[in-house]
């Protein structure tokens, strides 16, 4: 099956991977492109953990703060869900915990896990934030710091690859990270003249809130992952495509 891939570049490029490992086709075209963000005021004084709610914070943190050797200090991260926690890792951290894919979820592990009176909590976020993770938590007792760090830029239109493959109607499906994602996707289609084209592909969609989102396009089915993370989608696309 042929797959329009809509996330970042980095994150796209290991996806594309396991779909072409699996026999698919799949098609690169982000939406949006990530920009960092200077913030002069990030420190880590007295803080004990990281909280981060998708690969492209602690890829960020990891760009902002070269002075800081991933592999040697201290700091747990907490990360959102798979994603997030395998990028922490690749980037050298040792103590990363990794919630059910959801800021209700991460917010509930940090609850569990992590003692309020043992230090700050530094949330690497980006401009653009869904679900207020900071306010959750120092309700609960935590002093949470939010740094942003990174800005999601969307496109001002459609991109080649994804115009073409709608119009030829080579595409079987389009992979939707996030509900900003596929409100733009939709925006971007319309706008484009091919919302009918999308009558013969399938949105497959990392949780109801995306799913939500994709509404406005005429789809020929939308499929949602059991659970919000990247490995429930590929298996949602698995038993979709038998």
């Amino acid at each position: 099956m042929r797959f329009l891939i809509t996330r970042p570049a980095e994150d796209a490029a290991p996806l594309a991977a396991e779909l072409t490992l699996r026999g698919h086709e799949p098609i690169t075209d982000a939406v949006m492109t990530i920009i960092d963000v200077a913030d002069p005021s990030l420190s880590l004084d007295d803080v004990q953990a990281l909280l981060i709610t998708s690969a492209n914070g602690i890829r960020a943190f990891a760009r902002a703060w070269p002075d800081c050797s991933p592999g040697d200090h201290a700091l747990t991260v907490l990360a959102v869900g798979d994603a997030s926690g395998w990028a922490a890792r690749a980037l050298g951290f040792n103590d990363v915990r990794i919630a059910g894919g959801d800021v209700d979820t991460l917010a509930a592990m940090v609850k569990k896990e992590i003692d309020p009176a043992s230090g700050a909590l530094v949330h690497i976020a980006g401009t653009h934030r869904a679900g207020d993770l900071s306010d959750m938590l120092s309700r609960a007792g935590f002093v949470v710091r939010r740094h942003v760090l990174y800005e999601a830029h969307a496109a001002e239109a459609l991109g080649p690859k994804s115009a073409d493959a709608l119009k030829t109607g080579g595409l079987d499906g389009v992979l939707l990270y996030s509900p900003r994602t596929a409100a733009l996707f939709g925006q971007l289609v319309a706008d484009a003249g091919l919302a009918d084209r999308c009558q013969a592909v399938t949105a497959f969609c990392l949780s109801a809130a995306v799913a939500d989102k994709a509404q406005g396009l005429p789809w020929a089915g939308t499929v949602v992952a059991e659970t919000p993370d990247q490995a429930a989608l590929l298996q949602a696309i698995e038993a979709a495509s038998r």
